[in-house]
């Protein structure tokens, strides 16, 4: 059994939040960010690469995001994954860039969007509640193996609790941060 390690733990747990972050990043709230198309990939030279590492993302207006493919070549594929990616953007061909203008979002769009941010919002919770779990199964180990005291253990655990309070709060206001962003208020 594992020994019990704070360090590694909390580690875990901000990973938890952080991979939230890049979850609610992709989520469309009507402003153009760059984010929005982390998530493609452009089969170029026969491999499947991120769309940012064949060309540069950038905002220029508030509800255009502008595509400069470095290679020419390349632009065909990235603007077919661009369309084919379930983003509902509309790419335009200028030569080597490919300007995206963002469209107005519906209510209900809306409304799915702030659902589907608080359904990244409980995984993440729930991924920081199992790493609780298993710091307290390894301090109720050590105890066993008598390898800390019984008032260690309790001490441990009431750190371990207001660490995962911590992190579950901060999940709450990424989520929160991006919903009110999604449905405009």
């Amino acid at each position: 059994m594992a020994k019990y390690d704070k360090a590694d733990l909390e580690r875990r747990m901000k990973g938890a939040v952080e991979s939230l972050r890049g979850d609610l990043s992709g989520l469309r709230t009507g402003r153009a960010n760059a984010a929005l198309l982390d998530p493609i990939m452009v089969t170029v030279y026969g491999a499947n690469t991120p769309l940012n590492q064949v060309a540069t993302i950038s905002a220029p207006e508030p509800r255009m995001l502008s595509v400069q493919v470095w290679d020419k070549s390349n632009v065909g594929p990235v603007e077919k994954a661009i369309r084919s990616a379930g983003l509902g953007l509309n790419p335009i061909n200028d030569g080597n860039t490919l300007r995206l203008p963002i469209p107005d979002l519906t209510e209900e769009r809306r409304k799915e969007l702030a659902k589907l941010a608080s359904q990244y919002s409980e995984k993440a919770k729930i991924a920081i509640r199992n790493v609780r779990r298993d710091g307290m199964d390894a301090l109720k180990a050590d105890e066993n193996k008598k390898e800390i005291s019984e008032d260690e253990r309790k001490r441990f655990e009431t750190e371990l609790q207001k660490l995962t309070d911590e992190q579950i709060k901060a999940a709450d206001e990424v989520s929160a941060q991006k919903e009110k962003e999604i449905l405009g208020k």
